[in-house]
């Protein structure tokens, strides 16, 4: 029931997705927890909604339909198929399943795979899963699973693995995960689009029109270099605006925040006169820093794909990152 081996793979597919994270929760919580539907769908990125299928008997496969919302009222239904989980001597367990979907949206036809749950010596479990699936739309498929969604895939399903390590080690609901994920990411955006606006418009694009040269030849401090240096702060923003989107670390955040409020008094200090502006620097720069204490608040407890080890058999060099206390 599991996908297929990576030999003999169509031309353009990728490798199977393999994720593993230690969980410092016993292993009745976490089985708890991967295996009843409405606590498996809180979690997982990948499903909205879970619903086990009666069966005759507790030794019988376990049927299943899901659903996977994908927005502005589209969602995907599939059908699947778990076996009963096997135990081996030394407390492993391996739940196998079998999934696919024929709706015409669906990149995914059919797939398998498994999830282990093996006890570690010192306590915890480390959760494993690899699985595989067979593409739809031909060649165009392949190449597009292989370039964008089969990536998009395993990062959602790392990101799941680390939402529930959270929920079941810290006591954060993968609600609260979620809601300060997409708080963390529209704050950083909100910053990004700031200094990309600001290193490109007024400083590289229209420099004179924006009274930006006038700003640094009255404050002085550059006499005769007033262009070049302000086309160099242009460039210096707009490399600010894709770090911070790519990075996101708190000592860049209070950087960048240090930064702004460096340029507000620069600018208010030569022309005060644009205090009485509609759209000022120093409106601006209070809504940038609560958008960059909104970031550094939220960023605290996230999950992250980069907890999960990506690559059987990577776990000696790829050790968890631990997140300040």
């Amino acid at each position: 029931m599991s996908g297929p081996r990576d030999r003999r793979r169509a031309p353009g597919a990728g490798r199977p997705i393999y994720v593993e994270i230690d969980v410092a929760s016993d292993m009745e919580a976490l089985w708890r927890h991967t295996q009843q539907p409405k606590l498996h769908e809180r979690w997982d990125l990948r499903f909205s909604e879970i619903d086990y299928l009666p069966k005759a008997s507790p030794e019988d496969d376990q049927d299943f339909l899901y659903r996977t919302r994908l927005g502005f009222g589209l969602s995907i239904r599939g059908t699947g198929k778990s076996r009963a989980p096997d135990v081996a001597a030394d407390g492993v367990r391996t739940s196998v399943l079998a999934f696919g979907t024929s709706h015409p949206l669906s990149l995914i036809g059919r797939g398998g795979g498994y999830w282990r749950y093996s006890p570690l010596p010192d306590g915890g479990v480390r959760f494993v899963t690899r699985f595989d699936y067979r593409t739809r739309f031909g060649r165009a498929g392949r190449w597009l699973d292989r370039l964008l969604f089969r990536p998009l895939f395993g990062w959602a399903t790392a990101w799941s693995f680390d939402a529930l390590r959270l929920w079941l080690d810290r006591g954060m609901p993968p609600e609260e995960s979620l809601l300060r994920a997409k708080l963390h990411a529209l704050s950083v955006a909100v910053l990004s689009l700031c200094w990309a606006y600001a290193g490109l418009v007024p400083k590289l694009l229209y420099p004179a029109a924006s009274g930006e040269l006038d700003l640094l030849r009255a404050l002085g401090w550059f006499p005769g270099i007033e262009p070049a240096f302000n086309a160099a702060l242009g460039v210096s923003e707009l490399l600010l605006a894709v770090i911070l989107a790519l990075r996101r670390s708190p000592g860049l955040l209070a950087a960048q925040a240090i930064a702004l409020c460096a340029l507000t008094v620069g600018a208010l200090g030569s022309s005060p006169a644009l205090l009485y502006a509609p759209f000022n620097p120093l409106v601006l720069a209070m809504l940038m820093l609560a958008a960059t204490f909104a970031a550094i608040r939220t960023r605290k407890g996230l999950p992250s794909a980069k907890r999960c080890r990506r690559h059987h058999g990577s776990h000696a060099d790829m050790k968890m990152k631990e997140e300040r206390a």
